[in-house]
């Protein structure tokens, strides 16, 4: 007890002579941050966005007043993949995180060690991931890599039966009811907490839902959409109409329910009076197929698989206005641009992009393409459901992939919005081809990207696959004795 008291007294003095500049006046306090991650949220699934389907009336309303980020991707869209890179600032080959179910080492520079340093309290509710060793296993704090508020699982999709551990305790505690709005209700706790302080925050609260399975909100929200009749998207087969049908309405029940927690969030954060300073970000790990193109799930190049919303509120920074970026805000990004939004210096291990001063309209943005992948295809896109590894590249107008074979796909995202055309080897897109090609390959070569058969990442990785090369789904305690089989996503 006695360490950790003279802990935050050392960094309550450290906080203090920070914000005391050369001639003796306060510097401006630091922003907060609040992080709101969910799961599997594909970008055009919003009121604003023009989808009808969609009940999403406080994400709506945020985005009136936000920078809404047009073109943010989940550069390999995975929830693992995602989620390292988002706390490393690093590409997937890099941190050696391609696929989910493995652990991000503890030696990695990370987004809360950062803040920490900078005089931050972190904090961290909900779906971790990132921890490798069983989705129900016991996560110390070495390997909570430098959160202090701490309420996580590794994984679970089971929403109304909900597990967690806190802090260095090993004790597995439960989520009362619905997992979303128990962990929005900590979080605004938290927030509350915070806010008397005079130490900036940074927390992170990591929603599992809308991931499926889909069915499973609460009864208030699926009636929302029980009877209602949904648009389907042109890309999505009539064989499959009836399943889509089904599966959306839970999708957008489960979207409802946490649209309705971000408007919760928010009244706490104008309530405790810190809105102007705070950062507010809504976004997803990656999006769903739902259908399109005859898939599931995530990990391929199409749009509803890599585009992500983001939404971006700081009122100081950007005013209370409401605006669209261009930007091609990829995963790595997103560290850098945090870290320059607070002013903090971004550590030379980032590989990401910082954005800040383009977002802020200081700076010119450069960047007109972005590297998507996938390393190893596993899970629900294993090679008996017709997975291969990809690289490629978006522009925002265009994204254009190819596998191990050569040229793959090729779309005009303007022109196509649904991808329904794919121009590879048509003639009178030959240069267009050759010259994205050029592209993806100066981006792998930047990258020290050889684009390998994924086995070969795997053994260099050491990793342990199964038959269909994915790692296996073992639930062990921190003892490493077995636990209770969850049955694996679908």
């Amino acid at each position: 007890m006695i360490h950790f008291k003279s802990r935050s007294l050392f960094c309550s003095l450290l906080l203090f002579c920070s914000v005391l500049n050369l001639h003796g006046k306060a510097a401006p306090p630091k922003p907060n941050i609040v992080y709101v991650l969910v799961d599997q949220w594909r970008a055009q699934a919003m009121g604003f966005t023009g989808d009808k389907n969609a009940y999403t009336p406080n994400l709506d309303r945020l985005a009136t007043s936000s920078v809404v980020i047009k073109n943010a991707i989940s550069g390999m869209p995975v929830c693992s993949p995602h989620r390292a890179s988002l706390l490393t600032g690093q590409y997937p080959l890099t941190h050696g995180v391609f696929m989910n179910d493995v652990l991000l080492g503890t030696d990695y520079i990370t987004l809360p060690k950062v803040f920490n340093k900078a005089g931050y309290e972190t904090g961290y509710i909900g779906k971790w991931h990132l921890d490798g060793h069983g989705r129900n296993s016991y996560i110390p704090p070495l390997r909570q890599q430098g959160f202090g508020y701490w309420k996580a699982l590794e994984c679970t999709h089971n929403y109304n039966n909900s597990y967690y551990y806190a802090g260095s305790s090993d004790k597995k505690l439960k989520w009362e009811g619905y997992d979303v709005i128990a962990q929005t209700q900590d979080a605004c706790s938290y927030i509350s907490t915070q806010a008397k302080k005079r130490q900036p925050f940074v927390l992170f609260i990591s929603l599992g839902a809308p991931h499926d399975p889909y069915q499973t909100a609460p009864d208030r929200f699926k009636a929302m959409f029980e009877n209602k009749d949904l648009e389907i998207n042109p890309n999505v087969s009539p064989a499959h109409r009836e399943k889509v049908i089904r599966d959306l309405k839970g999708y957008y029940a489960h979207m409802a329910a946490i649209d309705e927690s971000v408007g919760v969030l928010l009244k706490k954060i104008d309530e405790s009076g810190i809105a102007e300073n705070t950062i507010f970000v809504f976004t997803s790990d990656h999006g769903d197929l739902l259908g399109a193109h005859g898939y599931w799930n995530k990990q391929q190049p199409y749009a509803e698989s890599i585009k992500v919303p983001f939404l971006l509120r700081y009122p100081k920074a950007f005013g209370a206005e409401g605006k669209t970026s261009e930007i091609l805000l990829n995963s790595p990004d997103i560290m850098p641009t945090l870290l320059g939004l607070t002013g903090i210096d971004i550590p030379s291990s980032v590989e990401g992009v910082d954005f800040s001063e383009v977002l802020k309209g200081k700076k010119k943005d450069k960047k007109d393409y972005t590297l998507i992948s996938c390393v190893q295809p596993f899970g629900q896109w294993a090679r008996r459901q017709g997975g291969k590894e990809y690289r490629g590249i978006f522009t925002g107008q265009y994204t254009y992939t190819r596998d191990l074979n050569g040229p793959w796909l090729l779309f005009d995202n303007d022109q196509d919005p649904f991808q329904l055309n794919n121009l590879i080897g048509k003639p009178e897109y030959a240069s267009l081809q050759a010259d994205l090609e050029k592209r993806l390959s100066q981006e792998l070569l930047e990258r020290g990207d050889k684009f390998l058969p994924g086995m070969e990442y795997i053994k260099k990785w050491n990793y342990t696959v199964d038959e269909t090369e994915t790692v296996p789904y073992v639930k062990m305690n921190y003892e490493g004795k077995p636990l209770n089989e969850e049955s694996r996503d679908k």
